[in-house]
């Protein structure tokens, strides 16, 4: 029999890589954690944790166990909430993430109005960047997920998610005071194709979407300079040091003059959807949280 505190302590044994370390998040001694561990392993019959090694590593067995065990431990404290909430004992609780274009254009306004909406629920809200927001929600961080992919390409999301789609963002072109194009009232990827790009870095989930729309285009940008911080494009671009293609949503007021040209169609587009686990669209707190964002999110794609 698997017991759900043993699992526990193999899980922060593989986070924190030392039985000590695990022993103190759970607020338990240290033989107490080992114990935990020794009983796992006599239950299965199979070794978890190489003890020799600094910082500890698990086993292939123990690797096996702890992906199984972070659903259970996530399903267990969701199933704690919700009965904590029946029971009058606990308020009803969302945890949304976002990627920061999102949180900084249209999460505000909603988180207003759901205030509002629903005083009942204690609603926190954490910012990271895109490739870490599914793994946060697959760990019990979340309840939400503000995610965006690209719909030219096939899904990149893990399985193991429900998603619902809010609204498309169009990329535009950012282009330097003067340059030959800042007038236009649209421009294309062809148009750009011997430019200095302003670009991504090489795990920017944005620029690898421009990537392929330039491919498609029949070239590569040539983007010698990289950022994934929105406003330092900006910047580089204010500066004169190249061209650059963002999201519509990462083109707002900032301290730096550029000029904004809608790229016409084809364009690179990514998809903004809210993704959560498969059954918590049944939670009436995440259902008023989904229908706002889908709601502003359309009406903000209007625009």
């Amino acid at each position: 029999m698997l017991d759900v505190r043993r699992l526990q302590v193999l899980v922060e044994i593989d986070r924190l890589g030392s039985f000590s370390a695990a022993a103190a998040a759970l607020g338990m001694s240290q033989p107490a954690a080992s114990q935990h561990v020794a009983a796992l392993e006599h239950a299965i019959g199979l070794t978890l944790v190489e003890r020799g090694s600094r910082p500890v590593a698990l086993t292939e067995a123990g690797h096996a166990l702890v992906r199984h065990a972070r659903g259970v431990l996530v399903r267990m404290d969701a199933a704690e909430q919700e009965l904590a909430e029946l029971a009058g004992r606990r308020r009803a609780r969302l945890r949304l993430g976002g990627f920061p274009t999102a949180l900084a254009t249209l999460v505000p306004g909603v988180l207003a109005e759901y205030g509002l909406r629903r005083p009942d629920v204690t609603l926190s809200v954490v910012g990271d960047h895109m490739q870490r927001l599914l793994p946060r929600l697959h760990g019990g961080e979340l309840d939400l997920a503000l995610i965006y992919d690209d719909p030219s390409a096939p899904a990149t999301h893990p399985p193991g998610f429900a998603t619902v789609a809010l609204f498309d963002d169009p990329f535009t072109a950012v282009l330097p005071p003067g340059h030959r194009l800042a007038d236009r009232a649209t421009a294309t990827l062809r148009d750009l194709a011997d430019e200095t790009w302003i670009g991504g870095t090489p795990t920017s989930t944005w620029f690898a979407i421009v990537r392929r729309a330039c491919h498609a285009a029949g070239f590569a940008p040539r983007a010698p300079f990289s950022t994934d911080d929105y406003v330092a494009v900006q910047a580089f671009v204010a500066a004169g040091l190249g061209v650059a293609v963002v999201p519509s949503l990462a083109v707002g007021p900032t301290a730096h003059a550029v000029r904004a040209v809608p790229l016409a169609r084809p364009r690179p587009t990514r998809r903004i959807a809210v993704a959560l686990p498969p059954d918590a669209a049944e939670h009436s707190a995440a259902q008023a949280m989904i229908e706002l964002l889908r709601r502003d999110g359309r009406a903000r794609a209007a625009q």
